[in-house]
């Protein structure tokens, strides 16, 4: 028998890592073309920032919508000057991102340093809460996530130039607020890699599958066994990538000596 209570926390929960895997896989393989794979932990972060400076200013706190609005900003600066940096230092790129992490990083823990519930809201920021997202979280991340694939769609050479940077910082702000930092980036790399090999034109299609199959897994496991969410999903999505790509590799082993013993 189906625990009813236990799917009603399930259910949005998993409903949500789709909806994060949505853009996050597009987007993932631009970020692992363009060899720029701190970019996400480094918009992510700067998106946690801003949040956190909505936390602890409470002028800003009190106006609605501020959890959203604020990160969001914060994160579109930080696809601002990741742009200008592209253009001037394209050599450099990756080092500079990931300077811009570790800055970031230490901003938000120098401001929380005196604020004594700034340890849980780090915590949270990192891991993410995605067993406790309700359907009405849901609303928002699904209206934007589907505007932008409809403009990926519409108009793919959108993520060639430096609108990218700027449609990766909306998706990836929303994302922080769903299911944490460390998601955010496993969500874009992990699927990405384990497919990013394959001489297939299904490859998308692999790196959803792999994706939910991750998620799945781990919020079973989260909740069967009262693990944090966050990092369960992250081991589970990192172990379903890392078997699928190793899978991926003998079955193409296989094709070729097969190929070699036909001619």
């Amino acid at each position: 028998m189906i625990d009813l209570e236990l799917a009603s926390i399930l259910l949005p929960a998993f409903a949500a890592g789709i909806l994060v895997l949505s853009t996050h896989v597009l987007l993932g393989r631009q970020v692992l073309a363009r060899g720029i794979i701190f970019i996400d932990l480094a918009i992510a972060q700067v998106a946690a920032l801003g949040a956190i400076v909505s936390h602890i200013d409470h002028r800003i706190e009190s106006l609605a919508y501020a959890h959203v609005w604020m990160p969001a900003l914060f994160a579109l600066g930080g696809a601002g000057i990741i742009a200008w940096l592209a253009k001037h230092f394209e050599t450099e790129l990756e080092a500079f991102i990931g300077c811009f992490y570790v800055l970031s990083a230490v901003a938000a823990m120098l401001l929380l340093a005196n604020d004594p519930h700034g340890g849980e809201l780090l915590k949270q920021l990192m891991s993410g809460q995605i067993l406790w997202v309700s359907w009405d979280d849901l609303l928002l991340p699904m209206l934007v996530s589907m505007l932008v694939l409809v403009l990926i769609a519409l108009r793919p050479s959108l993520l060639a130039g430096n609108s990218f940077y700027f449609l990766f910082a909306i998706v990836i702000t929303l994302s922080v607020e769903l299911v944490g930092v460390y998601l955010v980036f496993s969500s874009l790399i992990l699927p990405a890699l384990a497919v990013n090999r394959l001489k297939t034109n299904n490859r998308l299609w692999y790196a959803y599958a792999v994706g939910m199959l991750g998620f799945f897994i781990g919020l079973m496991l989260s909740a069967s066994y009262d693990l944090p969410s966050g990092a369960a999903i992250v081991a589970t999505l990192a172990l379903c990538c890392l078997v699928f790509r190793l899978l991926a590799h003998v079955v193409g082993l296989l094709q070729s000596h097969r190929g070699k013993a036909q001619a």
